[in-house]
């Protein structure tokens, strides 16, 4: 089974077009993020965070910049880590994304060109998430207790706790309702920690998580 697109959810359809133009034009993500309007409320961090993988951090400042101009709030500073150079911001609908390249220096001119998005998911339980989506037919790529990510198409799906992936993204954790996310893959459910999966063209509402 491999993810095709995410679609996230804004809470009227005036907001749309802006949304759609964020994310198609700014991200420059063509049709791997769609919008609609949100089926249920919700309030606080939703649950998710999808990241933009990018080879130089020349490429991680282009995008930032360009979200910020667009509307996007900073949620953490891009800067070089352990692991890398990076930050993250809240898109203009409420999403918390991330923004990375694992080179902490530029070693070779900007291109502008993703090299991965990486869906994640946070959960209450990494170890029964990652046999729920196993028995749902992914194949784990990485596996560690507090990490996992799979094989799952043109997006990655990876699995953090809750409360670990609001820390790296650097947003409060709490919240409630709908995550406003459907995951458009090959397959129709809800996974345990109530994230929408859907397939092309379908609308389902999200249960309360």
């Amino acid at each position: 089974m491999n993810i095709h697109s995410i679609t996230v959810e804004v809470t009227a359809s005036e907001e749309i077009p802006a949304i759609e133009s964020f994310y198609r034009n700014t991200l420059a993500l063509g049709d791997l993020v769609g919008v609609q309007v949100a089926a249920q409320p919700s309030s606080g961090f939703r649950g998710f965070a999808p990241s933009l993988i990018f080879a130089q951090p020349e490429d991680v400042d282009a995008v930032v910049a360009r979200a910020v101009t667009a509307g996007a709030q900073v949620l953490k500073p891009v800067t070089k880590s352990l692991w890398g150079y990076g930050g993250s911001f809240l898109s203009p609908d409420g999403t918390a994304w991330q923004v990375a390249s694992a080179n902490k220096t530029n070693t070779a001119p900007a291109t502008g060109e993703l090299e991965r998005l990486v869906l994640l998911l946070g959960v209450d339980s990494v170890r029964a998430s990652k046999r729920f989506y196993q028995e749902h037919g992914l194949t784990a790529a990485k596996s560690f207790p507090s990490y996992v990510e799979f094989d799952s198409g043109a997006i990655k799906l990876a699995l953090y706790k809750r409360a670990a992936l609001a820390k790296q993204v650097g947003i409060d954790p709490t919240g409630s309702g709908s995550h406003r996310l459907a995951v458009i893959a090959g397959d129709t459910f809800t996974d345990p920690d109530g994230f929408t999966w859907a397939t092309a063209g379908s609308r389902i509402p999200q249960r309360q998580a």
